[in-house]
């Protein structure tokens, strides 16, 4: 491992099996992206402080084996880490719910590769909710505004007020925030983010639609 990406780590601490897990990955999705578009071509250059631990965030934020839902994984961010978190839990699970063929294949040969503790969903997120059954909490990163993220969660957070959603957002999110209370009554705790200033994650729960 680089002294960069040792450096990364000491933000949020992780095993030494974990870290091991983490660096194939780190390799395997630098090999996988060099022929696909897995993330944006300026980030590559950074992918442990970019992507890696900014994933490993959420984690941290909600530790433990719990079953996600992490909503559009794309390269595998944060799904793909947060799994590698749960295999030395040996519990816990990953539904990783992404609708593009190639990407979902890459996330596959990650699964196995590193032992993650997830499964690979290559269906729209709207049909999704009878695949994954309940869950414990939500992820979703760089993939719809806060208002079109609440109407994906809903079916998982309506009516359980114990389910939690984790929603990286950048410096608007507070342009965002304000669209969604129109629409939408959660409950909100706002994460600074690790990585980036001004960034944040949202925490959401006790989700009811507006005016009841």
């Amino acid at each position: 491992m680089t002294e960069n990406s040792k450096q990364i780590l000491k933000i949020l601490p992780v095993s030494r099996e974990t870290e091991t897990r983490l660096r194939h990955f780190s390799q395997l999705f630098q090999k996988w992206a060099a022929k696909m578009n897995l993330v944006a071509p300026s980030t590559l250059g950074d992918i442990w402080n970019r992507h890696i631990v900014d994933s490993l965030q959420i984690y941290s934020l909600f530790p433990g084996p719990k079953r996600w839902v992490d909503m559009g994984t794309g390269g595998g961010f944060p799904g793909i880490i947060t799994a590698i978190c749960l295999a030395e839990k040996g519990d816990g699970w990953v539904y990783m719910l992404e609708s593009n063929a190639k990407k979902s294949a890459f996330l596959r040969t990650a699964i196995a590769e590193t032992g993650a503790r997830a499964s690979v969903h290559n269906v729209r997120i709207e049909t999704a909710r009878d695949i994954t059954g309940d869950c414990d909490a939500i992820s979703a990163r760089a993939l719809a505004d806060l208002s079109l993220l609440l109407d994906y969660s809903a079916p998982w957070l309506l009516g359980a007020p114990a389910v939690r959603a984790f929603f990286h957002k950048g410096r608007e999110y507070q342009q965002e925030l304000d669209k969604a209370v129109g629409r939408w009554q959660f409950d909100l705790v706002k994460h600074p983010s690790v990585v980036e200033q001004d960034s944040v994650v949202l925490e959401i729960k006790n989700l009811s639609r507006f005016g009841g």
